[in-house]
């Protein structure tokens, strides 16, 4: 499954940052809480409406946008 089938952006909703699966967590919310050093399994345990593949998926986003970033800047 492609993090483009959990991703959601909606203009109304947290001023449009990207969501997972239309919910109000956002893909920023997921990293801020694994670079604050949370486990996946933290992560699931306080929010239970995520899954596994969830993580992965703002982790993948993460990924895609930053090869996207620097894929413009060196095309300059």
């Amino acid at each position: 499954m492609s993090y483009r089938d959990i991703i959601t952006i909606e203009p109304d909703k947290r001023g449009g940052k990207p969501c997972i699966r239309r919910m109000r967590i956002t893909v920023y919310d997921v990293l801020g809480w694994l670079a604050a050093g949370m486990s996946h399994a933290e992560i699931l345990e306080d929010f239970p409406e995520l899954t596994e593949m969830d993580i992965k998926a703002c982790l993948e986003f993460a990924a895609d946008r930053e090869h996207r970033l620097v894929t413009s800047v060196g095309a300059v």
